[in-house]
């Protein structure tokens, strides 16, 4: 492909192995361009990393994958078969909800199964809302994907381009309040927890998030949830060995300190410790884009959304390699829910404190992958949202006793706690790992920080430098950071045209 086209093939360097950075190498070096990756550590995976001692490897980043067609689709790019790199398995039941009340849903894998769940849970009625709902998801999910998702956005009006796209999203309630429609579908206040919590991942409460937001649920409930043998780090191994593979060349232990420009202004290359240099065409950015425009791109101010935009709430996340085993009932994915609901997300994200009766996440990677934990041992990843360092909590002063209330709960809940090996993390690890605000889930989603107002993955001041990750376009997740690093590629390629 390179030959066929010599004018159009472009020296890129992208900074950052993190999964935007991998699958926008994988794009391009499906399209014939020369590209190096430089990582700072020295495994890929950047958030989605992991830790390996005392016989436990521990995920530390994300830990729920939906769509794992568009983690093939990244695969297939570099001309590879995600099937020779990463086993992806179905996970079932895709979560245990545990209610206040004592009650428990199980979540499963496909409609016929999750209606029958529900028929037993709650009633009849409830079990046919259910398919109501899939129905409306499905519909959503169509109208957003290919008009105001998996596409970039030079302006707002491009928003206004796809407009019979945006009169269906209307038609369907996208624009009014997720919690008001998640309820119009469910009476039973536990289904409306479990179909609305997805909006925390878009930093947001159900009763502020808008409609269209559900198409999180969708990805999470309809298309269902999966996991990689080995652990979710297995992504990333699996993913940097296709492009390597491909003929990209990956430099681990490698940081960047500077983003080279030339005298007008267009990148120039990568500076790496403070003295090499490589030259580049195109440097596509991984990092968190605030923490880049300000540590990588001196004297270049970042976007206005960026600097003075809301932040998703942030996390304490305890991960542990544990002696014991879990409950019999336990799931690989256990949501322990506290009892007030709205008062939580008020608590959270409009006063800036910690939950007065926090939900937490526990997932149990080793539960179906005995080889992630030594026998008769597990490993546990333990999360709590919490407000970010735009809050009001001391972290420093606070932040132990927390963590120490976090141990305390999972260990309440009958999970076991004897530790043969831990890591815990605040928003002030997380700030010190390169995420503004000491949050790994970057910008909310709020309308104004959405598609064509959420900082774009190029800036016309520094021709050559294109973004990709959670906070540009698309947005926070798996899914989205591995869309944007497809849309990283395409800007890419835009830029290699206007050279010809």
């Amino acid at each position: 492909m390179t030959g066929g086209r010599p004018n159009r093939t472009l020296d890129v360097v992208v900074v950052g192995a993190g999964l935007g950075g991998l699958a926008a190498a994988a794009h391009l070096s499906g399209s014939g361009h020369r590209v190096t990756i430089v990582e700072r550590d020295s495994i890929p995976g950047g958030r989605a990393g992991m830790i390996e001692a005392d016989g436990f490897r521990l995920d530390n980043g994300p830990t729920v994958l939906t769509m794992p067609n568009l983690l093939a689709g990244a695969f297939e790019a570099a001309g590879a078969d995600m099937a020779d790199f990463v086993t992806i398995d179905a996970v079932d039941p895709m979560y245990r909800a545990c209610y206040a009340d004592g009650s428990t849903l199980f979540v499963r894998h496909g409609r016929e199964a999750m209606t029958e769940e529900i028929r037993a849970f709650a009633n009849a009625r409830e079990a046919e809302s259910f398919g109501r709902f899939c129905d409306w998801l499905e519909r959503l999910y169509r109208v957003e994907m290919a008009h105001f998702i998996d596409a970039n956005f030079d302006s707002p009006l491009d928003l206004v381009k796809p407009w019979r796209a945006g009169l269906e999203l209307v038609k369907l309630g996208g624009f009014g309040k997720l919690g008001r429609k998640v309820a119009s579908f469910f009476d039973d206040e536990r289904l409306q927890r479990i179909f609305s919590f997805q909006s925390m991942y878009a930093g947001l409460a159900p009763y502020e998030a808008l409609s269209l937001y559900a198409v999180i649920t969708y990805m999470d409930s309809v298309e269902g949830v999966f996991v990689p043998r080995g652990g979710m780090h297995a992504m990333a191994t699996g993913l940097a060995a296709a492009v390597e593979k491909a003929g990209v060349a990956i430099r681990y232990d490698t940081p960047v300190t500077r983003i080279l420009r030339a005298g007008d202004g267009r990148v120039a290359g990568v500076e790496i410790g403070g003295d090499e240099r490589i030259a580049a065409d195109v440097v596509v950015c991984n990092p968190d884009l605030p923490v880049a425009y300000r540590t990588l791109l001196g004297g270049v101010d970042a976007p206005r959304a960026a600097r003075r935009g809301t932040y998703s709430p942030s996390c304490v996340l305890w991960v542990a390699g544990v002696k014991g085993l879990p409950p019999a009932d336990a799931a690989h994915h256990n949501i322990h829910f506290g009892r007030d609901w709205d008062g939580a997300f008020r608590a959270l994200i409009r006063d800036g404190v910690r939950m007065p009766d926090p939900s937490i996440l526990v997932t149990l990677h080793s539960l179906d992958d005995p080889s992630l934990a030594p026998e008769g041992c597990t490993s546990i990843y333990a999360l709590e949202p919490t407000p970010n360092l735009d809050g009001t909590v001391d972290w420093v002063r606070d932040g132990e006793r927390i963590a120490d209330s976090l141990r305390a709960q999972v260990a309440s809940l009958g999970y076991p706690t004897e530790v043969v090996v831990e890591r815990m993390y605040d928003p002030l690890d997380w700030e010190a790992m390169g995420m503004e605000r000491g949050t790994p889930f970057a910008l909310a989603h709020t309308f104004r920080q959405t598609g064509p107002f959420r900082p774009n993955n190029v800036d016309r001041r520094v021709p050559g430098l294109v973004f990709t990750g959670s906070s540009t376009l698309p947005g926070v997740g798996v899914p989205m950071v591995l869309v944007s690093g497809k849309l990283a590629a395409a800007r890419v390629e835009q830029f290699a045209e206007g050279r010809r």
